[in-house]
This record gives structure tokens, C-alpha cells and sequence, in this order.
């Protein structure tokens, strides 16, 4: 397989496992990618120059790691300029303390902890306006991607080599518009119909965080052709839901109660779509 500085970390992975450990040697900051869900979520949006700046190496660290494990090194590649200033947002020049929340995540990943379930807590109930200030040892890119879809800016100040400070911005969005769409009433019902006799069922209420979505996902996975996944959750998850957008799923939902939430999860195609 012929990989450059584009290639995603998940293309790796899938290509030859043993690609796991080779990357993990490279740099302490990568063994988080042993967190299955973390693996999942951030390697399918991660590049081999994405996380060179991450672990504060370069593409030809990759390089040298994976050549034994049978990648072709293809030198035509797009390098990351890292050197690029970023441009200072306005909402971080007009910069209020009362509305910043500092969260300091450096212990949890000396220690081998995902900060990501804590950072998830941290930002849900977040109003519009308010910024999360993330103190890591690293420009945290795929978080940033991620939470960019969440109605979330980035902001990253670089304060030595060892030690960044991310600021995400909440911004002031209505209700969005798919949103509003896949939680009618009647979208859920026509949708239920058409999938009758043609369901997985999954409850991932009583499991910790984040083994709900961890548990989804390898549901997805296996889901056969024409089937939805029928999920019952406490909570609408919002972080799953460009993960569906990546693997062209759609979604509907019935909030039930307090506590108590529906989900049908299938593979969008105009058959079901419109249904």
C-alpha cells in the first residue's frame, strides 16, 4: 500500500494492525489510540501530518516506523505548514473571564487517562458565548474538527513546546434545521414502519461513558444492508452524529421521558430517506 503525509492514520490501521504500535513508539503522546473509541472517532480524521504536529515529530518519523511493515513511502506529498501564524479570532480579542471554563488535561494523559469524556461533560452544558480554555501538551486537531461540528471555534495559542492552550468558542446557532427534521413525530413513525421486521435492537443506558457510543458504532459496523439499528439511549448523542454523516447514515428520534430516548440509525438511501 502506497501511503504519504495524507493518509489517515484509520487507513493505516486497517491496512495492517501491527501499524498501532510502530505509531505509538514514535511519540508517548500517541498511546491514546490503544482507547478503542478514541481509535475509532479521531483516527478516521487524523493525517500522518496531523498527527506529526500532534506528536511533535515529523511524516519521515512515520515513515521510517511503517517502511518495515510493507508501506510503499510515496515522497509526493502535502506537507503540514506549521509554521502558519493563526489569525486571532474577534471573540478572543473581545475575551471575557467570567465566561471561560479552564480545564487542565495534562495529568489525566500523563497517566494514561482519555480526557475525552471529561472535555464531553465540560462542554454540554455550555451556553452559546461561553469558551472552554483546554490545557494540553498538544494542538489537539482532531478534537478541534470534531467539535467544530458541534458549533464550536478553535483557537490555539502555543505557549512552549511542551504546553498549548486551546480555546473552543461556542457559537450562537439555532436549532438545526436536520435536527428539528429527524425528531418529528412523524419522521420517527413512517421511518419505524418502513423498518418493521427489519431491526437490531441495542440499550445502552446502563452503560458508562463511552461505551454507548463505542457500542453503537461496532453495531453500525455489523448492521446488514436494508436493516436500521434501533437504539434506546438516555440522551440524544450528539457527538455521534457526524459520525453518521461520515458513513452516509441518517437518524431519527423520539425523546420519550426524562432519562429515555429512541434512536433509528440506517444507512441513507432514497428508498428509506423518504419514508
Amino acid at each position: 500500500m502506497s501511503i504519504n503525509a495524507d493518509t489517515k492514520i484509520a487507513t493505516l490501521l486497517k491496512a495492517n494492525p501491527d501499524a498501532l504500535e510502530a505509531i505509538i513508539s514514535i511519540s508517548s503522546k500517541f498511546t491514546k489510540l490503544r482507547n478503542p473509541l478514541l481509535r475509532r472517532i479521531m483516527a478516521s480524521r487524523t493525517t500522518i501530518a496531523m498527527a506529526s504536529k500532534i506528536g511533535a515529530c515529523t511524516a519521515e518519523d512515520f515513515f521510517e516506523k511503517l517502511q518495515p511493515l510493507g508501506f510503499i513511502i510515496n515522497k509526493e506529498y502535502t506537507k503540514l505548514d506549521t509554521a502558519a501564524e493563526q489569525e486571532i479570532p474577534s471573540w478572543m480579542q473581545q475575551i471575557d473571564a467570567a465566561n471561560v471554563t479552564e480545564l487542565d488535561v495534562r495529568g489525566m494523559l500523563e497517566s494514561g487517562e482519555d480526557p475525552f469524556r471529561l472535555i464531553t461533560k465540560t462542554i454540554q452544558p455550555m451556553a452559546a458565548g461561553c469558551i472552554l480554555k483546554l490545557i494540553n501538551t498538544f494542538e489537539p486537531v482532531p478534537l478541534i474538527l470534531l467539535l467544530g461540528k458541534q458549533g464550536f471555534e478553535a483557537y490555539n495559542h502555543s505557549i512552549s513546546k511542551d504546553l498549548v492552550h486551546t480555546y473552543f468558542y461556542k457559537k450562537e446557532i439555532t436549532k438545526n434545521a436536520e435536527m428539528t427534521a429527524n425528531t418529528n413525530p412523524s419522521a420517527w413513525d413512517e421511518q419505524l414502519k418502513y423498518f418493521e421486521n427489519k431491526l437490531q435492537t441495542i440499550d445502552v443506558r446502563h452503560l458508562p461513558m463511552p461505551q454507548p457510543m463505542l457500542t453503537i458504532l461496532a453495531a453500525l459496523d455489523n448492521l446488514p444492508t436494508q436493516q436500521a439499528l434501533y437504539v434506546i439511549h438516555k440522551r440524544i448523542p450528539v457527538f455521534l452524529l457526524p459520525e453518521l454523516a461520515d458513513r452516509n447514515m441518517t437518524y431519527r428520534v423520539k425523546e420519550v421521558a426524562e432519562g429515555e430516548v429512541y434512536l433509528l440509525i440506517f444507512k441513507e438511501d432514497n428508498d428509506s430517506a423518504n419514508h
